[in-house]
């Protein structure tokens, strides 16, 4: 199951696990969105014909019936669920007293509640197949606050891991309207302002989204079975931190 699929960093998160052979189950409160980039991907990829690989689903994942009948269409056409990738996209860009009760309570739902409930509607269908795996999608926020955006393994034993991706400067639609915004604060050009971020960045560049599927991928999969309650950042290297 992966959440927040139609476009950014769940579409390639999606893809990269594709390409390594899963069944995907995609959602995204676009529906049409949703099919338009399930039906790109089994274009790219190929799809079985007896075992169809791509199940879209739209659904707002802000409401705990949506992802519930998500769930259930995962395990009817799939017969069970093995990974989550948990991604919602982010609140508006704004400081902390500039929201009104009305704004933290949608980024409530968005970012926290709705984690909890698609944790919630997996967890039963990984603890009867034996275990499963995790994938939260956070932000370096939660490591070093970043300007102008205020807004577990408890599992183990059932052998379901989890574990958290921290994206920096990803080259999605989001970043690109996150950066505008600045451009436009700081009276520059979308160029300049992303030349600023990138001198920030020990690599040098931004980063493209199929990086963040690769990682998602590896935090999914096998390849990364003795882990558990980590977070790993895919950055760059511009969180200035060591831990």
């Amino acid at each position: 199951m992966v959440a927040g699929a139609s476009r950014g960093l769940g579409l390639a998160v999606a893809r990269v696990l594709l390409r390594e052979g899963a069944q995907v189950s995609m959602a995204s409160s676009q529906k049409q969105g949703i099919c338009e980039a399930a039906k790109k991907l089994e274009a790219e990829i190929g799809s079985d014909t007896v075992r169809p690989a791509v199940l879209p689903f739209g659904a707002d994942l802000r409401k705990g019936e949506d992802i519930t009948a998500w769930r259930d269409a995962t395990i009817d056409r799939f017969g069970g669920i093995d990974l989550l990738f948990v991604n919602t996209g982010g609140p508006p860009p704004g400081t902390a007293l500039s929201f009104d009760d009305a704004a933290w309570q949608q980024a409530y739902e968005l970012l926290l509640l709705s984690t909890v409930r698609m944790v919630r509607a997996a967890v039963p269908s990984m603890t009867a197949r034996g275990g499963g795996s995790i994938v939260v999608s956070t932000s370096s926020a939660v490591k070093e606050p970043i300007q102008n955006l205020a807004l577990s393994n408890e599992l183990a034993p059932q052998r379901i891991r989890v574990n958290h991706l921290l994206p920096g400067r990803l080259d999605t639609d989001r970043v690109r309207q996150l950066d505008t915004a600045r451009s436009q604060a700081a009276g520059i050009s979308l160029d300049e302002q992303r030349a600023r971020t990138e001198k920030m960045i020990p690599l040098g560049r931004y980063g493209v989204p199929e990086e963040f599927g690769l990682a998602a991928a590896f935090l999914l999969s096998e390849a990364s079975a003795y882990t558990t309650g980590a977070s790993l950042q895919v950055d760059g290297g511009m969180i200035k931190g060591v831990l």
